[in-house]
C-alpha cells in the first residue's frame, strides 16, 4: 500500500476512536495538519466546532475564516487582545508553572481556546511538524542531521509540551486529543525513508498527499506559518513588553517573580 494511502487510512480510524460520538472543539490554525484534523472529525463526531484564537486580523485567522466555509463546518474566532494577552500570560504562568518564553508564545492560541470553549473535548495537529519535518529550521540539514534534530524535537514535545498542555487542560476541565502522536500514527511514519521526509521546496509533502486522498486539495495547497506568529499573539506580546521598557523574556521572569512572592 502506497504510504500515503496508509497514512490516511490509520489517521481515519485514529481520529474515528477518539471523537466518535462526541462533541469535538478543533483548535484551528486554517493550515494544514489541523485542517486534515478538521475534515476527519467532521466524519465521526458527534458536532464539531472550529476555534481560532488571533489578534484582529491575523493570518490564522483569515486563513481558518476561508478555510471553515469550504469545510462546511462552523467557526469561532477567540480574539487575542493587548486588553486581554497581559493578562491570560500571567493565567497561563500561573496554571502550568511554564517560564519558557518559547513555550509561551507557542501556547497562548491554545490556552485561549481552552479557556474560551464549552466543549470538553480539544483535538488538533500538535506534533505533524516534528513527525514530517514541518519547521523551517530543518530545511537544509543532512539526513542525519534532520534525524537526530527531529528527534530531539520530539522529546521536548513529548515531555516539556505536553506537560504544559496538560496542566492547561486539566485546569480547564478539558481533554485534547493528539492524533498525529497516536502511536499507530507515529509507526507508519517510522517505516518512511528519511529522504522523503527531507524539506524541500514543498515541506511535508506525504501529509499533502493524505489532504489530496481525503478530497481536500485547498488543505494540501496550505502554506505553513508558525503558531505564535499566525495568530499575531507573539508580535502583540512585544509590544506590550517594549511599551513596558523590557523584552519578553524580562517581563516573564518578572510575572513569574511576582507569583512566586
Amino acid at each position: 500500500m502506497d504510504i500515503s494511502a496508509e497514512l490516511t487510512s490509520v489517521m481515519k480510524e485514529t481520529i474515528r476512536g477518539m471523537v466518535e460520538g462526541k462533541d469535538v472543539a478543533v483548535a484551528f490554525s486554517g493550515g494544514l495538519d489541523s485542517g486534515i484534523v478538521a475534515a476527519m472529525t467532521k466524519e465521526y463526531a458527534r458536532s464539531v466546532r472550529l476555534y481560532t484564537a488571533g489578534v484582529e486580523d491575523a493570518y490564522d485567522v483569515i486563513a481558518s475564516r476561508e478555510l471553515a466555509e469550504i469545510l462546511g463546518l462552523p467557526w469561532e474566532h477567540i480574539l487575542i487582545s493587548k486588553d486581554n494577552l497581559e493578562t491570560n500570560i500571567r493565567e497561563m504562568i500561573e496554571v502550568s508553572g511554564t517560564d519558557n518564553p518559547i513555550t509561551l508564545s507557542f501556547e497562548i492560541p491554545l490556552f485561549y481556546v481552552s479557556k474560551n470553549i464549552g466543549e470538553k473535548y480539544i483535538i488538533g495537529g500538535q506534533g505533524a511538524d516534528e513527525l514530517f519535518a514541518g519547521y523551517s529550521k530543518y530545511i537544509g540539514l543532512s539526513e542525519d542531521a534532520l534525524r537526530d534534530q527531529m528527534e530531539a524535537d520530539m522529546i521536548s514535545l513529548l515531555t516539556d509540551t505536553l506537560s504544559h498542555e496538560r496542566s492547561v487542560s486539566e485546569h480547564f476541565g478539558k481533554t485534547i486529543l493528539y492524533p498525529y502522536l497516536d502511536k499507530r500514527v507515529i509507526d507508519v511514519v517510522k517505516t518512511m525513508d528519511m529522504k522523503d521526509l527531507v524539506p524541500g521546496e514543498i515541506r511535508k509533502e506525504t501529509l499533502r498527499k493524505v489532504a489530496e486522498m481525503i478530497g481536500q486539495p485547498e488543505i494540501a495547497a496550505k502554506k505553513k506559518k508558525a503558531a505564535q506568529y499566525g495568530s499575531g499573539a507573539m508580535s502583540l506580546f512585544r509590544k506590550i513588553a517594549k511599551k513596558k521598557g523590557i523584552t519578553v523574556s524580562e517581563f516573564i521572569a518578572g510575572t513569574c517573580n511576582d507569583i512566586h512572592q
